[in-house]
């Protein structure tokens, strides 16, 4: 843990809100993150939604990037002259809620400073891909604007003084006490006062913004806050991004600052998924003979969700993926040749991650039996959806190689050390919906 004055930097910024009277619907005008949607289905669905949804900002289409740049940049210029989006009149922290049945996330939403010694406040866990962070740096430089929060997390006590069951809307304020001050405010704000909004998006997740305005309290979250590191649950890219178009202005400016949602994992555990590969040029029967002297290979029944269980239950004993594709078949490859491991995976890093799911595949499927290069968006297309990627690979062929989730405490513990895993290795959720609350540097 970080010293107080060295962790992190939370400051309170004029959020930018759509009008809620110029719109159909709140739900409407959000979307996923940006690389979740799925092209061009989910785009396609997502700008049929609404005429003002978020999608056109996040994912604008034209002929070039940069015509596609130029055109999200005027869509928001648009917008905000004509009151679909208004800018709110005083400073806050937001507190952003989420809710799902039984499930409940609570987070901070605000400006987070991004000094050098950010660098070693916040940690990543995967690699980015250059292009991606090319593209998002191209796309806030032309709108200048953040449209979509990072998620962060960070654990606001030691676990094991933590209740987390207290995480209730009926919690004593005792009980809520115990991760800290930052997300004791959190509840009590979420217990005593008016939220700015409230929606139910079509994924069935109930959507709540407060804002968060007195110095005292804004304080009070900044001095909890300072003495905690983060880590990246979700949007690599868009820090990278940061952190370049920090390098490219001077301080002090509007882009020593990025949009983040923090939420203090002690209290609101996340769910940790997959992320899934479509190998969009590889046929199924091919990959399947490339891995078959190394691997071995049975057809597992379906459906999917029963195909699954047959993965979970061989991750529970080493390396493991299900395979898909065109036809109704699911194969799974277990027990790697140790040799072959050997002499394909990297030798530099931790046993934790030359041992990831996510280090076999790119390492020794990808990179060596199959050939494919993980960052060619051609061969390689990134899903998070079970059901999206093995829909894909049914109707537009390839192989969907299908992912068990690694566990959280290893995703931290490699971040502690400093060892990114293989792009693409988690999905931490639930993922804030974009669109309910957006940062322009140009009033900020």
């Amino acid at each position: 843990m970080n010293t107080a004055g060295d962790g992190l930097d939370l400051r309170p910024f004029r959020g930018v809100r759509y009008d809620p009277e110029r719109v159909g619907s709140l739900a409407a005008v959000t979307s996923p993150p940006y690389d979740v949607v799925v092209r061009p289905d989910g785009l396609l669905h997502l700008e049929s939604a609404d005429p003002y949804n978020i999608v056109r900002l996040i994912l604008p289409q034209a002929t070039s990037p940069q015509s596609r740049n130029d055109q999200a940049a005027a869509t928001l210029r648009r917008w905000l002259a004509d009151g679909i989006l208004a800018t709110d009149t005083e400073p806050a922290l937001y507190v952003y809620e989420q809710r799902n049945g039984e499930l409940l996330q609570r987070g901070l939403i605000g400006a987070l400073r991004l000094s050098e010694a950010a660098e070693g406040v916040v940690l990543p866990h995967e690699d980015v891909m250059p292009h991606i962070v090319e593209d998002r740096a191209a796309l806030m430089r032309t709108t200048e604007a953040n449209f979509e929060p990072l998620l962060l997390t960070y654990r606001g006590t030691d676990p094991a003084d933590t209740d987390t069951d207290a995480a209730t809307d009926d919690a004593t304020d005792a009980e809520a006490e115990g991760p800290g001050a930052a997300s004791t405010l959190i509840e009590h704000t979420t217990r005593h006062t008016s939220p700015l909004l409230s929606t139910t998006t079509e994924d069935g997740y109930h959507h709540r913004l407060w804002a968060i305005t007195d110095p005292a309290d804004i304080r009070t979250v900044q001095d909890d806050l300072a003495r905690h590191q983060a880590l990246i649950a979700d949007g690599h890219h868009r820090w990278a991004t940061y952190l370049r178009l920090r390098a490219e202005h001077p301080s002090p400016t509007p882009w020593d600052h990025g949009l983040v949602l923090l939420v203090d994992t002690a209290r609101y555990p996340l769910r940790v998924r997959a992320i899934h590969r479509l190998l969009n040029n590889l046929p199924l029967e091919e990959a399947l003979a490339a891995a078959s002297p190394h691997f071995r290979i049975r057809e597992v029944p379906g459906p999917l969700p029963q195909a699954m269980e047959s993965l979970a239950e061989a991750a529970r004993h080493g390396n493991a993926f299900l395979l898909t594709g065109t036809a109704d078949t699911y194969h799974l490859l277990d027990r790697p040749d140790p040799a072959l491991l050997d002499r394909t995976i990297p030798k530099d890093r931790p046993e934790d991650w030359r041992t990831l799911d996510a280090t076999v595949l790119h390492s020794t499927l990808l990179a060596h039996l199959w050939g494919i290069a993980e960052d060619s968006p051609a061969d390689v297309t990134y899903i998070h959806s079970t059901d999206a990627t093995v829909e894909k690979a049914r109707r537009d062929g390839g192989t969907a190689v299908l992912m068990h989730p690694v566990r959280e405490e290893v995703v931290r513990e490699l971040a502690r050390q400093g060892v990114t895993m293989p792009r693409k290795s988690t999905s931490f959720g639930p993922k804030p919906a974009t669109g309910l609350v957006l940062r322009t540097l140009t009033n900020d």
